[in-house]
C-alpha cells in the first residue's frame, strides 16, 4: 500500500506559503507507518514545535494501473474520502532550505490521517465539484472545493500512473486549500464533505 500525495494544487496554498506554482504535480510519498492508527490521538512529535494540518480529499485506488490515460481513470477508483497530511512546518522550512527531501517532515509516524468513513463516487453529481472543510474546536479552518485543484483527481491519477504503478488500495491524497495552521494540545479536528462528518481525531 502507498500514499501519494500531491503538493501545491491548490493557487491559494502556493500564495500562502509564498511558494512557486509549479509546471507538473508535485509528488511525494508517507510510508503506511504514516497511518494514524483508527480511534488513537495524534501526538505532536519531539522533534518539531510547529505541526500544522493539512486537509485533502483523498481517493482509493480499486485497480491495478499503469499509463493510465485521463479518460479511463474514473475506473480506477469507486470512493472519495478525507484525511490530513500532518507537516512539521519547522523541520520541513530547514529541509526546503538546504534542497533536501520533506520526508522526514511529512511521513513520520501518525503524518497520515485517512477518515474510516468513505463516501461512494456515484453520491456526488459532479466529482470536480465536491465541497470539503476541516473545524478546529468547532471553528471552521479550512474550507475548499475540487473545483479549484490546479489538476483534476483523473489528471493526477493519470499522471502518477506515469510514474508508478498504482495497486489496489493505495491512496491518494488530493492537496490541501488554504488555511492550513498550527495544531496544539487538546485540540480537536473534524473533517467534513459536503456538510458529512467523515473523521473527528484529538490531538495530545
Amino acid at each position: 500500500m502507498k500514499l501519494i500525495c500531491i503538493g501545491r494544487n491548490y493557487t491559494d496554498h502556493i500564495t500562502e506559503l509564498e511558494n512557486e506554482k509549479p509546471d507538473d504535480p508535485v509528488v511525494f510519498q508517507k510510508p503506511d507507518t504514516a497511518i494514524l492508527l483508527k480511534k488513537q490521538p495524534f501526538f505532536i512529535p519531539d522533534f518539531s514545535n510547529d505541526v500544522h494540518y493539512e486537509v485533502e480529499l483523498l481517493v482509493k485506488i480499486t485497480r491495478v494501473g499503469k499509463h493510465i490515460q485521463p479518460k479511463f481513470a474514473h475506473k480506477y477508483y469507486d470512493e472519495i474520502g478525507l484525511g490530513i497530511d500532518f507537516t512539521a512546518r519547522d523541520l520541513q522550512a530547514k529541509l526546503k532550505a538546504k534542497g533536501l527531501p520533506w520526508e522526514k517532515a511529512k511521513s513520520f509516524d501518525g503524518a497520515a490521517v485517512i477518515g474510516e468513513k468513505w463516501l461512494d463516487k456515484t453520491q456526488f453529481s459532479d466529482l470536480n465539484n465536491i465541497n470539503f472543510s476541516l473545524k478546529k474546536n468547532d471553528e471552521i479552518v479550512q474550507s475548499g472545493n475540487s473545483s479549484l485543484m490546479l489538476w483534476k483527481i483523473d489528471e493526477l491519477i493519470a499522471y502518477i500512473s506515469t510514474f508508478f504503478t498504482l495497486k489496489i488500495g493505495d491512496v491518494i491524497f488530493t492537496g490541501t486549500p488554504a488555511g492550513v495552521g498550527p495544531v496544539s494540545p487538546e485540540d480537536n479536528l473534524t473533517g467534513f464533505i459536503e456538510g458529512e462528518e467523515i473523521f473527528s481525531i484529538n490531538i495530545k
